[in-house]
């Protein structure tokens, strides 16, 4: 019997092989597609790339570590006339002096080691260091050889202001000549429309000096601008180093209080002052401190002052990024401006025992005139 029927038939014929070809093909695809998709919800494939995919975080959105604070030491001492004036006896002059001892180092020896332990030592310069001879129709007029400069960068002071009544004795020659005799010794200078900019441990300081003994109101829109200048600039600290108040006043003036709490306002962080050639007190504005006057220091304007006491000012500043701690971490050091009781030797010296304490109280006791005095402003 032939095979045929149900139980013995042929089975009935497949798909071609072309088919089957076919469907294996659509079927990797849909298997490829979808490890895909799987791979892009968990974060994208290895060779995306981070924030490849829909939603992914950029690198500067991801969180970034707290700026570290940074402690920074910033001393203030007072006015340095580094030179005499034509008419003063030579043989006594600060000039003179300077040729007879052994080297630079002599004049400032005595506050060099508060001057090296701190991170940026600050004065007022106060004079020329120039060989012009177009000396300037006035009183006093001082200079000295550009030598001078020496004088500071021998014992660590690593900057110096230039804005006050006598920095250009002998003309705008003479101010350059000055600013050309620092910047030789890597003591850079400031003021007036010049602003320093020093890094301290990696702290943005931006310094300003400002001249009032004017037309007050011009001089205060100028330094508000400059401390604003300074803050755009990315300056994390600002100090403000003020030539102003009335010559032997230990108490200052209200247009000094005016000043300085306008400059506390405009966003700067100290405020320092020099002029008087004797001490004034201080006070603290809004969490910040203004030191009205230092009086002199190694000052070659006098050969035998009969107010020989001055100060340094010191503050520890704490710098967290842009942000300055309002604290109290200051020192008032009580100095004279001689080691000599009996003339100028121009060589600052910290006072101690009983002559501390006297210039401690004078400095007290203009503090206590300068809160009276604040009270009665409101």
């Amino acid at each position: 019997m032939a095979r045929g029927g149900y139980g013995y038939g042929a089975a009935p014929a497949g798909p071609s092989l072309g088919v089957r070809a076919v469907t294996i093909g659509i079927i990797v695809v849909l298997l490829i597609a979808i490890g895909f998709q799987l791979a892009g919800r968990a974060g994208g494939s290895p060779d995306a790339g981070a924030g490849a995919g829909p939603g992914a975080l950029d690198a500067s959105d991801q969180p970034q570590p707290a700026p570290e604070p940074t402690q920074v030491t910033v001393t203030f001492a007072g006015d340095c006339t580094l030179g005499t004036d034509e008419a003063f006896d030579y043989a006594t002059s600060l000039n003179a002096l300077y040729e007879a001892v052994d080297g630079p180092e002599y004049f400032l020896k005595n506050v060099q080691p508060i001057f090296s332990a701190d991170d940026l030592t600050i004065v007022n310069m106060e004079g020329t260091l120039t060989t012009s001879s177009a000396r300037a129709d006035k009183t006093f007029a001082f200079k000295g050889p550009a030598e001078f400069a020496k004088i500071l960068s021998s014992s660590s002071v690593e900057a110096a202001s230039l804005a006050n009544n006598h920095s250009r004795d002998y003309g705008e020659q003479s101010y350059q000549d000055t600013i050309a005799a620092l910047d030789a010794e890597g003591v850079p200078s400031f003021g007036y429309e010049r602003i320093g900019y020093v890094d301290v441990k990696g702290v943005k300081v931006g310094l300003v000096g400002a001249y009032e003994l004017a037309e007050h109101e011009g001089m205060r829109d100028d330094m508000v601008a400059r401390i604003q200048e300074a803050r755009d600039n990315g300056a994390q600290l600002v100090l403000v180093y003020i030539h102003w108040g009335i010559e032997r006043e230990t108490v200052p003036n209200d247009t000094q209080m005016m000043l300085g709490r306008a400059a506390i306002d405009a966003g700067a962080d100290l405020v320092v002052g020099s002029h008087p050639h004797v001490i004034q007190g201080w006070e603290v504005y809004e969490g910040r401190y203004i030191v009205y006057s230092l009086g002199n220091f190694c000052f070659g304007g006098n050969s035998n002052p009969a107010d020989k006491d001055c100060m340094i000012f010191q503050q520890t500043f704490t710098v967290t990024g842009d942000e300055v701690a309002k604290d109290d971490d200051v020192e008032f050091i009580a100095c004279s401006v001689s080691s000599s009781s009996s003339r100028n030797n121009y060589q600052p010296t910290p006072a101690e025992g009983d002559e501390k304490a006297r210039i401690d109280a004078k400095i007290q006791r203009s503090t206590d005139a300068i809160a009276e005095k604040a009270a009665a402003r409101g």
